[in-house]
């Protein structure tokens, strides 16, 4: 799944209204997500999925564009819909140093 990150860490995906992840998102939108594994680095996110709407839905797949050019050829799509999950919980982890580095905040 490609995503995107705005200045304001929220991260941008697009999906389809056929998909799992859509209507389990629209009914509880708290979520986790992971991101990486390259290098045993890794950052869990926990946070509320919303799907906006309008020029703040635009301004979003500004952002997701500019990451994901060929995210665009996907707006033609009767079902495509797009996420921006907003974090409160963040760790990182760096399980290939030694000694393991982990840090978390809450926002």
């Amino acid at each position: 799944m490609g995503i995107a990150v705005t200045a304001e860490l929220e991260i941008v995906f697009d999906t389809l209204t056929s998909s799992r992840k859509y209507p389990n998102l629209i009914a509880r939108p708290a979520c986790s997500l992971v991101v990486g594994w390259e290098n045993e680095e890794t950052v869990q996110i926990e946070g509320i999925a919303r799907a906006p709407l309008g020029a703040e839905l635009q301004r979003y797949q500004e952002r997701y564009f500019a990451v994901w050019p060929d995210g665009q050829n996907r707006m033609s799509w009767h079902n495509i819909a797009y996420f921006v999950v907003k974090p409160h919980w963040v760790r990182y982890s760096n399980f290939g140093s030694n000694p393991p580095q982990i840090s978390e905040g809450i926002y």
